[in-house]
């Protein structure tokens, strides 16, 4: 990233690269017979193409020189300057990234900040987390759109329009186990197995609803700042997907013990014995349980 400034000013600056950007090789500018020209014969004519397309072109490179065009005094010229295109971007042998990124630093000489631009399929301050080996996940989906030492106004639309949604979700969602729990406590429910298996889908709604905010904002908070914690990142990389995805099964689960236990019913008939039913379901959802957190 460059920029020309007539005077020298301390300032940050904040631009959108796209496609149009992109610096073409002189190779693509001019005809085979002027690139095959030596560099002395033809940088003089550098202006011209400036002044060719000036409306997209920003700036070109050949085998020696990058050149950026600018305006000066009503005119189209290009600032060119020796460019090494084989230099290895690894911040002078202190890489710190991950997966074969590039290290950039903000100064050759007293360098106080470094970022690393990571290949396809790896994101993250270091290019240490992967979308190549798994489905669309939360962390592959926010990954690319999360702005690092960003507050959240300064976050991309997808980051707060799914901070929203999840906000949304965990509000209806807890609301839901509350009133569920409220409903399926009451004693007279609870006559057969049916308003067990319900109330133990209660509990496990508001565990993943408390589960889910609790990864969101975390993978949030660690991605746009730089955590200093590695113990918690450790517990909650390990504990928090673990925790989901028993809540998941179980409420999976409990969901299916009552369709079943609703066909049994219908079979039976008069039949049906309901003690029998409270208790065997009371058993089945410990042995759920047990199941779920081993597999």
């Amino acid at each position: 990233l460059t920029v020309i400034q007539p005077l020298h000013n301390y300032s940050t600056i904040v631009k959108r690269i796209d496609s149009s950007h992109r610096c073409p090789s002189i190779n693509e500018l001019v005809n085979e017979t002027f690139a095959q020209l030596h560099v002395i014969r033809r940088i003089k004519y550098y202006h011209l193409l400036c002044q060719k397309d000036s409306s997209n072109l920003l700036c070109f490179y050949d085998d020696i020189h990058i050149c950026l065009c600018y305006d000066h005094q009503g005119k189209r010229l290009a600032n060119c300057f020796n460019f090494n295109h084989q230099m290895k971007f690894d911040c002078f042998g202190k890489n710190y990234c991950e997966h074969n990124g590039q290290c950039f630093q903000d100064s050759p000489d007293c360098p106080t900040r470094s970022i690393c631009a990571c290949p396809s399929c790896y994101y993250g301050t270091r290019c240490q987390f992967t979308t190549s080996e798994f489905g669309l996940s939360l962390d592959a989906i926010l990954a690319y759109h999360i702005i690092p030492d960003a507050n959240i106004s300064r976050q991309t639309s997808i980051i707060k329009i799914s901070l929203s949604i999840t906000i949304l979700f965990m509000i209806f969602g807890l609301i839901n186990g509350i009133l569920s729990l409220i409903t399926f406590k009451n004693e007279s429910v609870r006559q057969v197995g049916c308003g067990i298996y319900l109330l133990g889908s209660s509990i496990t709604t508001i565990l993943t609803m408390i589960m889910f905010g609790l990864k969101y904002f975390t993978y949030l908070l660690t991605q746009i700042s730089t955590p200093s914690n590695q113990s918690f990142l450790t517990f909650q990389c390990y504990s928090f997907d673990f925790l989901l995805r028993i809540c998941l099964n179980m409420d999976q689960w409990l969901n299916a013990c009552v369709a079943m236990e609703r066909a049994i019913t219908i079979i039976k008939g008069a039949q049906f014995d309901k003690k029998k039913s409270k208790e065997l379901a009371k058993k089945v959802l410990i042995i759920l349980l047990i199941l779920n957190i081993l597999t």
